[in-house]
């Protein structure tokens, strides 16, 4: 008896818990879904340190994980007898921007895009063009943000970075870019964290991430996530999980 009435009390909640979905929880659910997909990647190259420090500017003002690429090859001077090696890089690519040999090697990355729905580049420009090394991670990479946010922050000593803007969108065609580019010289470098606020605020940075959340779960509604957002990739057999920004419990 004792038995029956408790097997009966438990599938009465699960009954209630599967059916307890509202429009309004749906929503709510849709952005639980993208929580993990909707994250921020900072991805940077930093020959000179300057990268590098807007890095650290930029990640105490937004909830960012950082990827920083590094090339294979260590302790080359691309800057020596003016610029000859990084203007060989450079050159390589050009002539041949489809062929991976082209590119100089990078160490191994083992962080999944899969994870983030936004990515921000900072790259520095070498004689008008990104920076090789960024190069090759966005030629390996580039196709995997289609339809994520992307943010492009740019340093130089003084040229216009017009240049690395088209070699981004070379790299990755389909991302969905931010109004503005940002471009932080050496001579406003100082002032970096008034400017990078002012980027964010003019981009509509927080706006714009949300908006992707959501698009995310509407764009992908047959796909199953449990409730801490991560994408599943079979229905499973028992637990709660999300379905067509539904709660499904089994």
């Amino acid at each position: 008896m004792k038995t029956t009435f408790l097997n009966r009390v438990l599938l009465t909640v699960m009954s209630l818990l599967a059916v307890a979905c509202s429009s309004d929880e749906a929503g709510e659910l849709n952005a639980q879904v993208a929580e993990g997909s909707g994250k921020t990647l900072v991805v940077y190259y930093s020959y000179t340190n300057y990268c590098r420090e807007i890095v650290t500017t930029l990640t105490s003002q937004i909830e960012a994980d950082v990827l920083e690429i590094q090339p294979a090859e260590k302790g080359l001077k691309y800057e020596a007898n003016n610029y000859a090696l990084g203007t060989q890089l450079l050159n390589a690519i050009k002539a041949a921007p489809n062929d991976a040999s082209s590119y100089p090697a990078i160490d191994p990355v083992t962080t999944s895009l899969d994870d983030y729905g936004t990515i921000i580049i900072v790259t520095p420009l070498w004689w008008s063009q990104m920076a090789a090394n960024m190069q090759t991670y966005l030629f390996n990479y580039g196709n995997q943000m289609a339809g994520k946010n992307v943010g492009l922050i740019v340093s130089s000593a003084s040229s216009s970075i017009s240049g690395v803007v088209a070699d981004c969108k070379r790299l990755v065609p389909d991302g969905n870019y931010f109004s503005e580019n940002l471009w932080i010289n050496h001579s406003n470098h100082s002032n970096r964290a008034s400017r990078i606020q002012n980027w964010l605020t003019a981009v509509n940075y927080n706006t714009v991430t949300a908006i992707k959340k959501t698009r995310a779960a509407q764009e992908n509604p047959a796909r199953i996530y449990d409730l801490n957002g991560r994408h599943l990739a079979h229905e499973p057999q028992k637990g709660i999980f999300v379905k067509n920004g539904k709660k499904i419990v089994r």
